[in-house]
């Protein structure tokens, strides 16, 4: 009997699962000897998520465009011994990327999608089918902290630090190494995927054509107060809580660079959402009107799905879509094909 990937990924999460089990969920608190061993099996289990994920990648968008995974090099990143041997050395960084098959010797745009997620991986499949079939080349960057490459990739999380110098790597080795056209780049994403969107545009001006941001963070200092589990993962890159350094939170918000802004933007959120507020995004809409920046955006009510509403196939997440490919269209003027 054949199994289909969707099948494969559950047997081979449960088979997992069944291994992790008894170290992971016992009826005693893991030791300190467990802990190492139970982070192990989880990038392990990530690992072979990704993977999966991946064959599903090819068979959904195999037929529309040649993918592939990549490595470049970044800034570096943090060393556990700082003069050891290699200490220093530029950051591996993987992406994939998607190139229409009708392209032919044609340059086209492109478009740096950024996923989401504190710690999370690329797997936007809907969207970036949807792309391609615009005519858009893609890069998605799996920038320091994604998850499924092991625990090196995964313990370089930098929020709003080296991260975003990651996906600005990513643009460049495209524009360097794929068919597009370097004077046509657009950059999208949600939730973190947004995070990044905004704070990149601010860096590197210069360098985009047009941005689109879904539900974005916007303000750590904000979100620390209404989403204080998150101050802990901060914590860990920055060495301290916002009570003991509000500078450095300030630094790494978009709110407070929102002066810079020269990209066309779009912004989008809604009054339901239960994880990015919709008073941290008003607040960067409001920040930027007082800056007097032009930049569209629209505050959706109650749009079904809440935080993940963008993605999804409901009328509204459709008429999300079809706003943000009319708003990239415009300045990046695909072909379809």
């Amino acid at each position: 009997m054949m199994h289909t990937p969707r099948r494969l990924i559950r047997s081979a999460l449960c088979v997992c699962l069944s291994l992790i089990a008894p170290v992971t969920f016992g009826q005693t608190a893991p030791d300190a000897k467990e802990k190492p061993k139970i982070a192990e099996y989880r990038h392990d289990i990530d690992i072979l998520q990704r993977k999966l994920d991946v064959l599903l990648m090819y068979q959904k968008l195999g037929d529309l465009a040649e993918i592939e995974e990549i490595k470049f090099t970044s800034v570096p990143g943090r060393d556990k011994n700082p003069t050891g041997l290699g200490a220093g050395n530029p950051l591996v960084i993987p992406a994939y990327t998607f190139v229409p098959k009708a392209l032919g010797n044609r340059k086209a745009p492109l478009i740096v999608f950024v996923h989401g997620g504190l710690h999370g991986r690329f797997n936007s499949v809907k969207v970036t089918k949807e792309l391609l079939k615009q005519g858009y080349v893609i890069i998605a960057p799996e920038y320091r902290g994604s998850t499924g490459y092991g625990g090196h990739l995964y313990s370089q999380i930098d929020y709003g630090g080296t991260e975003i110098d990651d996906t600005q790597a990513a643009r460049n080795w495209a524009v360097k190494n794929l068919p597009v056209d370097g004077s046509r780049v657009g950059i999208m994403g949600w939730s973190h995927g947004g995070f990044h969107a905004l704070m990149t545009v601010f860096r590197f001006p210069d360098d985009y054509q047009v941005a689109f941001s879904g539900v974005p963070v916007s303000d750590l200092v904000q979100r620390s107060a209404y989403q204080p589990d998150y101050i802990g993962t901060f914590k860990e890159f920055m060495g301290s809580t916002p009570q003991e350094n509000l500078v450095e939170y300030r630094r790494r918000s978009p709110v407070y660079h929102a002066d810079k802004l020269r990209t066309p933007l779009l912004i989008h959120t809604t009054t339901n959402d239960g994880d990015v507020s919709v008073m941290e995004v008003e607040h960067l809409i409001a920040v930027l009107k007082a800056a007097n920046k032009k930049f569209e955006y629209k505050i959706f009510d109650n749009a079904p799905g809440a935080h993940g509403f963008g993605e999804l196939d409901t009328e509204v997440g459709q008429e999300a879509r079809s706003q943000i490919y009319e708003f990239l269209a415009k300045r990046l003027h695909p072909q379809k094909l």
